[in-house]
């Protein structure tokens, strides 16, 4: 056994299930027992902690599900960036795993968790020996300041285990993954409080100063006669609602292959195939990558090393590299820049970089929807071996697992080049339309709740009907 093996075989893991299948009732205990401690861990602050740089950053806390200042800090962000390294080096042949075999997944997903727990420490101490989250700056130069530093980079460790664990559980006693599961519940609730929230908002216009949410900011807007700032806000929900229905569509959208069962003679199903055949995956790896360049770039400006470019106090990109990732204008996106400076006349560089950001979303999800596939089993050897194993065939042609190959290598290939570009489109056209939430965290909640609804009504179904469940093998 080589050294690493014996690494990978003695990480900490949450053992799974011992029986086959688990219940539905018991998965959605542990789905729910994860999220309400998510929730307690989000309001849990970091002991020690003085200067929060990271405050301003709510857009990646969301695309991260992170809740910065506290001990889940770093959220996601470790787990998906071992994630992509791993996916790129797997991908591009420099590192190389036989994913065919149960050995080579045992290796790849070892390896994976490895590579999180490296990236969990190494971004914990970034964040803090770099300036993003400091302790009180009257205790600077101390020997109590070092101290504070260490501690903070403990706790951070910490919640960011506590995070990978809480993933690992809810994948194999829940439903859907931890990664998804959180960014859902993040999303949420900034959509809930974008829109709905009653607090005064820090902008004010004129003699009103508006609410956070976007409803009450309508007819505030509307009562003391301001129309901008009352169609500002009509564009945003209708550009939420114009999102949400879009993306449930095109959620919907999938190609069905009719299958027989060999030892069943005249029944039959038919193997969904989903345009956005990667689901969730591609989007999530985007925006946490752009999401950290943006991260690092402040971080290494306040180390007087801006070599990203720089970011002002508002958290908003004014310079550089990372100025180019990400839609114009905030959360308002490009829409409202127009409306809010009353016409097209906003000069190229919106227009140019709502134009950049919208490529790379397109070029970036259709790379990693490749990956994903690829590394995930969910390619069509993969998929033609699961369904021979469950007995199913193609009606009228012989039971030969490369016949059916061929036959998935037909859809499952541009569904998963098409099916990555347009979630990559609609999530960057979304954040330039400037819908609540940010358009990405939109089409991630409802790509993500609604493969969620999928496989809860699934379990439900084979809980239901233990005959059908026999039938496909499970």
């Amino acid at each position: 056994m080589a050294w690493y093996q014996s690494i990978i075989y003695n990480l900490p893991e949450v053992a799974g299930p011992t029986q086959k299948r688990l219940a539905f009732k018991e998965k959605l205990k542990w789905t729910g027992i994860i999220l309400v401690l998510f929730f307690i861990l989000g309001i849990i602050p970091l002991f020690g902690l003085g200067a929060n740089a990271l405050s301003r950053f709510e857009f990646l806390s969301v695309i991260l599900g992170a809740s910065f200042g506290s001990i889940i800090s770093l959220g996601i962000g470790p787990i998906v960036t071992a994630s992509i390294v791993l996916q790129l080096l797997n991908g591009s042949g420099i590192v190389k795993f036989d994913l065919t075999t149960p050995n080579g997944k045992r290796n790849f997903q070892g390896i994976n968790k490895l590579l999180a727990i490296f990236f969990i420490v190494f971004e914990a101490g970034i964040y803090v020996f770099m300036g993003g989250l400091a302790p009180p700056g009257e205790v600077a130069g101390t020997s109590l300041f070092f101290t504070l530093q260490l501690l903070l980079v403990f706790q951070l460790t910490l919640g960011g285990i506590l995070i990978l664990l809480m993933d690992e559980i809810v994948s194999k006693w829940g439903f859907g993954s931890g990664i998804s599961l959180f960014i859902a519940a993040g999303v949420s609730k900034t959509i809930f409080v974008q829109t709905f929230s009653w607090v005064s908002s820090a902008e004010v216009a004129t003699d009103v100063t508006y609410s956070t949410g976007v409803i009450p900011q309508l007819f505030q807007a509307l009562g003391a006669g301001d129309p901008g700032t009352a169609f500002l806000a009509i564009s945003t929900i209708v550009a939420t609602v114009l999102v949400f229905v879009i993306a449930v569509y095109v959620q919907a959208m999938k190609i069905e292959i009719p299958l027989s069962f060999g030892r069943i003679r005249g029944h039959g199903i038919r193997w969904p195939l989903s345009f956005t055949y990667a689901n969730v995956i591609p989007v999530i790896l985007v925006s946490a990558l752009l999401a950290n360049m943006q991260l690092w770039a402040k971080l290494l400006q306040n180390w007087g090393m801006p070599i990203l470019g720089k970011i002002n106090e508002q958290g908003t990109a004014v310079s550089g590299l990372v100025s180019w990732l990400y839609s114009p204008a905030g959360s308002k996106g490009l829409v409202g820049m127009i409306i809010t400076n009353g016409g097209f006349d906003i000069g190229f560089r919106p227009y140019g970089q709502s134009l950049i950001y919208l490529l790379i979303m397109i070029l970036g999800c259709m790379l990693f929807s490749y990956f994903w596939v690829q590394t995930s089993g969910m390619d069509a050897r993969s998929q033609a071996k699961q369904m021979i194993g469950s007995g199913l065939t193609i009606p009228g042609f012989r039971k030969d697992e490369r016949i059916l190959e061929r036959l998935l290598t037909r859809y499952i290939g541009p569904l998963t080049l098409m099916g990555g570009a347009t979630i990559g489109f609609l999530a960057g056209l979304a954040d330039i339309l400037g819908a609540i939430g940010t358009g990405t965290g939109i089409m991630l909640t409802v790509m993500i709740i609604y493969r969620l609804y999928e496989e809860i009504a699934k379990q439900h179904m084979m809980d239901m009907h233990p005959m059908l469940r026999q039938m496909m093998g499970g």
